[in-house]
């Protein structure tokens, strides 16, 4: 069975991989986004005493209900510049994997760690 990739992919170091803050952490709010163009909730998340609660747009509605959201764990790149959402700040990236038909499945860990927990 060999690899297949749908985009080129581009190598990278070792300290390019650790600048990547990609970091653990539990949702502790879920809301309705109506401004959103494709169906999306308003996320937040606690990564713990370092990271703080930072807050995201995600489109993962049209597989996740909120109260299923909630106290979950999830992970999230927390070290790209805030970007403009519409209405809402984003503050991180909320990691998850593309199914073949566009729905997000958020990146979970296999088992509970620590808020702030670094990927490594």
């Amino acid at each position: 069975m060999g690899r297949h990739y749908t985009l080129p992919m581009s190598e990278i170091t070792w300290s390019q991989f650790e600048a990547v803050e990609m970091r653990a952490g539990t949702i502790v709010t879920v809301d309705e986004f109506p401004q959103a163009r494709k169906p999306a909730y308003i996320i937040t998340v606690d990564f713990g005493a370092e990271m703080g609660v930072r807050r995201t747009s995600a489109q993962v509605k049209t597989i996740y209900a909120r109260d299923e959201l909630v106290g979950r764990q999830v992970m999230g790149v927390v070290n790209f510049p805030p970007k403009q959402i519409g209405p809402v700040m984003s503050e991180f990236l909320l990691v998850g994997f593309y199914r073949e038909d566009g729905a997000v499945v958020l990146a979970v860990p296999e088992r509970p760690v620590q808020n702030g927990a670094r990927v490594g």
